[in-house]
């Protein structure tokens, strides 16, 4: 993980250079969409079916988004293009319902899960023509996101991990997180979070210029992407100000138990 110190664009937060070990899991080939996004968003859409084998679901006892003050897209695009704009929480709050609905576990990447498929077993960043056959950014993008799959994927075959938008990690972020990690690698880093912010955000966005759209490349969220919303106190649902984030899931191969899903639970929504 992490970068070296002579690559183009580095921030001082990509480094030291670190190896981890990571536990086998799924990753979701496309950021989750607006499409996917309404059906948690909007009881309507929502059914008590579910795929669990004896599962109990209620549609209507589910946490959904409330109201956002405005579009949360900004117009930029709905069907087929990633679902942006909402909080960390609110993206943990649609991992949690998809899990109930299906009895298999979802959840935000980890920094190293997120780098790790991002790399797809290369060291080198993606750059010139290579990126821009793969990635949304500021200089092809026309300024706006676009539906999800339309560039090239990387060696696994996972689509638009760099540009379009930047994707939600599961860590508090930390300047100094590779510097938590021993030489020797470690299993499974995960900074918990103990605040709302700031959290880690990956991949670059459809604004931002290549520098930021790297496998290595970190970004801090900010209070500032609330910045517009009048409620008080502010959404926990929506940023009025972070169109340009998004997010996918994973899936770990192994399913936690029961109480340690319960558990994670607690940890990242408080209950």
């Amino acid at each position: 993980m992490g970068s070296p110190d002579d690559e183009e664009g580095r921030d001082e937060d990509e480094g030291p250079v670190r190896s981890v070990r990571l536990e086998p899991f799924w990753m979701g080939v496309h950021e989750v969409t607006w499409d996917e996004y309404a059906v948690f968003r909007f009881v309507d859409r929502d059914s008590d079916s579910t795929s669990a084998p004896g599962g109990a679901y209620r549609a209507d006892a589910a946490a959904r988004p409330s109201p956002p003050y405005e579009d949360p897209s900004h117009g930029l695009g709905n069907e087929g293009h990633p679902a942006a704009g909402m909080t960390q929480w609110a993206a943990l709050q649609y991992a949690k319902w998809l899990s109930e609905k299906t009895g298999d576990f979802y959840r935000l990447p980890t920094e190293a899960e997120w780098e790790y498929a991002c790399r797809a077993g290369g060291t080198e960043p993606v750059s010139g023509v290579a990126l821009e056959r793969s990635a949304w950014y500021f200089d092809n993008s026309g300024e706006t996101f676009h539906p999800v799959g339309r560039k090239r994927p990387n060696a696994w075959g996972i689509f638009d991990l760099l540009g379009n938008v930047a994707e939600w990690t599961l860590d508090q972020y930390a300047a100094d997180y590779f510097g938590r990690i021993p030489e020797d690698g470690t299993a499974e880093p995960w900074v918990i979070p103990t605040r709302l912010h700031p959290r880690t955000v990956r991949g670059g966005a459809f604004d931002d210029d290549p520098d930021a759209v790297r496998c290595a490349a970190r970004l801090e969220s900010s209070l500032t992407w609330k910045r517009r919303d009048p409620q008080i106190p502010k959404s926990f649902w929506w940023n009025t100000d972070s169109q340009f984030v998004g997010f996918r899931l994973v899936r770990p191969a192994v399913r936690p138990s029961d109480e340690d899903i319960e558990f994670f639970w607690f940890q990242v929504l408080g209950g």
